[in-house]
């Protein structure tokens, strides 16, 4: 894998006891300040980031596996975003498009059209969050169908909002004390080829019977699926699942939905997770990794469901805000001209390399992702979930230099988020770490 100019040293380095001083001295003040629901993961507080490395301010480095939960694709510092980021903002950083519109919330809609599946016609909408694109576009496909339910899938994950919260399945910690939810939102089986051995036809079937027996397509506006599964797993559906979903919404007027928010934009190999299983949704939500670390989201999609909302229907004050749209535009361009689709898939052979030893331990019940966003699933001797053997791994881990993010509703799943700017070297190194830490502790 190619290496690319760093502006700091691509190093593990843990210089301190964890936390170091400067850390814990921040620290108090965040317990002092800061809601206690916010509790961040790695012991120690980051002054500067690059490549594949955050050093906080202690003088530690640390290899980065989690990329701000896969928003940092590009890098946590790209020198072509942070010049645009100032560029734009030397000029205006606000006027709301609403009110004053701007070319650059018009260029990053004419990239987002362009790239999304289908070669149909399409447009965009921008907005702030993940959560937020996903809430837009319920509101778009009911617009458009002149109905009102929505059906999600088992071990989804969609946002914190109200009706993204009635659209996620894990209560703790995201939904638990915060009820009620929204209504008329139903939740279908998904394909997790790992645990229900069904192939994707038979997971499919199962959840079409499900929706047309429990929600009903006259009532359906719209299915709403990430292609591979963020929090709830990296889960991967079985071949040819999602587009038996996507026959059965075109059949029945329901509009089909990819929140693509964290598998979207290089992070799966491809520009969008949908291509790898030769779908084409309606919609598209966007978020994450699109504007390089600002916020930014988008719907993007069908040209004629996009147009049915009433003049006025959809916006918000900071919604493709012009520094996060000049960002999007530099991380667009970074993606491309860095081909991080084909830097992905190398990650993953990579990933696949340094694990081979791993698959023959009897914790490890599956390998499984596309790209830079892969995943293991640890079990125990009986085959059950083991959360506690991936806390003490991703713990370890932490403790000796790499940032390691966990997921799945048990929570026994590591999961890889690195940024694709990372070197090899360092790469392998946090790998070689993760492989030790699961060995020492299982």
């Amino acid at each position: 894998m190619k290496d690319l100019e760093y502006r700091l040293a691509q190093e593990r380095r843990v210089a301190s006891e964890l936390p170091g001083q400067q850390s814990k001295a921040l620290d108090e003040r965040r317990q002092a300040a800061v809601a206690r629901a916010l509790a961040p993961g790695l012991p120690g507080f980051v002054v500067d980031a690059d490549g594949g490395v955050l050093v906080d301010a202690d003088g530690n480095s640390f290899i980065d596996f989690a990329s701000g939960i896969a928003v940092t694709t590009v890098g946590a510092s790209n020198p072509h975003v942070a010049e645009a980021i100032a560029e734009s903002a030397r000029h205006f950083t606000h006027t709301s498009f609403m009110v004053s519109p701007y070319e650059s919330y018009v260029a990053v809609a004419e990239r987002l059209n362009e790239l999304t599946p289908g070669d149909f016609d399409k447009k965009s909408v921008l907005l702030n969050s993940g959560a937020e694109a996903v809430e837009n576009a319920v509101k778009i496909a009911r617009a458009y169908t002149k109905k009102n339910a929505v059906v999600v899938f088992d071990n989804g994950y969609h946002g914190r909002t109200n009706l993204t919260l009635a659209m996620t399945a894990k209560n703790k910690p995201y939904k638990t004390g915060f009820g009620p939810f929204a209504g008329d939102v139903y939740r279908a089986p998904m394909s997790y080829p790992l645990r229900d051995g069904l192939s994707g036809k038979e997971a499919a079937d199962r959840a079409i019977k499900m929706i047309e027996q429990e929600v009903g397509a006259e009532n359906l506006a719209c299915v709403v699926i990430e292609p591979i599964q963020g929090e709830g797993g990296f889960i991967v559906p079985a071949e040819g699942f999602l587009p038996a979903i996507v026959d059965w919404c075109r059949a029945n007027d329901v509009v089909f939905v990819a929140d693509e928010i964290q598998a979207g934009l290089t992070r799966a190999g491809k520009w969008f997770a949908s291509e790898h299983f030769g779908i084409e949704p309606d919609l598209v939500c966007i978020a994450k990794g699109v504007a390089g670390g600002m916020p930014l989201s988008l719907v993007t999609g069908r040209a004629e469901i996009m147009d049915a909302p009433v003049p006025g229907g959809l916006g918000g004050t900071y919604g493709g805000n012009p520094v996060a749209c000049a960002a999007a535009l530099a991380s667009l361009d970074q993606m491309r001209d860095l081909d991080l689709n084909a830097r992905a898939l190398e990650i993953e052979q990579i990933v696949r390399e340094e694990f081979a030893e791993l698959l023959e331990l009897d914790v490890v019940a599956e390998l499984r992702g596309h790209g830079a966003m892969m995943a293991l699933e640890l079990v125990d001797a009986s085959g059950a979930p083991n959360a506690e053997l991936t806390a003490k791994a991703a713990a370890a881990c932490k403790q000796n230099g790499v940032l390691i993010l966990t997921c799945g509703l048990d929570g026994n799943v590591i999961r890889l988020l690195p940024p694709l700017t990372i070197p090899e070297a360092l790469l392998r190194e946090g790998l070689q770490e993760l492989v030790a830490q699961i060995k020492a502790h299982a």
